[in-house]
């Protein structure tokens, strides 16, 4: 198996741009981070910015190198796609500090992607000691071979929503996978929504994009999210 056309250095996404939309974070009253899939872009990723803005919101998009984040499938032993795997989480997490630096809480952070990214979003979510505002992972799940034995801490992630949309036959991401998501963060004491959609392939549809919508509407209306 080759590796793909990115430099294995000890922080490859080191460098690369990230994209910016929605309310100046000096305004914002909740940001959204939004994680683009394999082979996508963050350009690409950002568009979804119209359907899921209730107003108020800062959004940022990050770019992976050479448009991957980690190089093999989500469900490999995670040592296979390091250092491109911590990497990205520490992407993340930069963006989250530099967002919490301009006065937007933690708790006034969502993180959301598609595939990749959204496989990205919930190992992101379920490593991270942060408080959250919201995660939402479309068509995607934690990262790591079926077998992982990955144990939650019973009330770390306590009163956390996580939206988890997936659909039935998507190519690319099993629903072993999707379900085992869902209980690991229920377990942590995060609110679930697993919603699991018939006749779906690997895509986004509407009732996502809603889902997500009324998640940072609540994150705007929140006193965390409150300067």
């Amino acid at each position: 198996m080759s590796d793909p056309a990115i430099t294995p250095a000890t922080d490859p996404h080191a460098g690369q741009e990230t994209l910016e939309g929605g309310a100046s974070l000096a305004t914002a009253r909740a940001a959204t981070i939004l994680v683009h899939g394999r082979g996508s872009t963050a350009l690409n990723i950002l568009r979804l910015k119209d359907a899921i803005d209730p107003g108020d919101v800062a959004f940022f998009a990050p770019q992976a190198a050479s448009n991957t984040w980690y190089p093999y499938p989500f469900t490999v032993p995670t040592r296979m796609n390091e250092p491109w795997l911590g990497s990205a989480l520490k992407r993340i997490d930069d963006l989250v500090a530099r967002i919490v630096e301009s006065g937007v809480p933690s708790g006034g952070v969502l993180i959301a992607g598609f595939s990749q990214g959204a496989c990205l979003t919930l190992e992101y979510a379920a490593r991270t000691d942060r408080r959250l505002g919201a995660v939402a992972a479309l068509s995607g799940g934690l990262i790591g071979p079926p077998d992982l034995q990955r144990e939650a801490v019973p009330g770390s992630k306590v009163g956390l929503p996580v939206f988890i949309g997936c659909g039935d036959i998507d190519e690319h991401i099993g629903l072993d996978a999707v379900e085992r998501s869902a209980a690991f963060f229920d377990t942590a004491g995060a609110t679930v929504d697993l919603r699991i959609y018939q006749g779906m392939p690997h895509m986004i549809v509407q009732d996502e994009l809603d889902a997500v919508r009324a998640q940072l509407a609540a994150l705007t209306n929140s006193s965390t999210a409150t300067r």
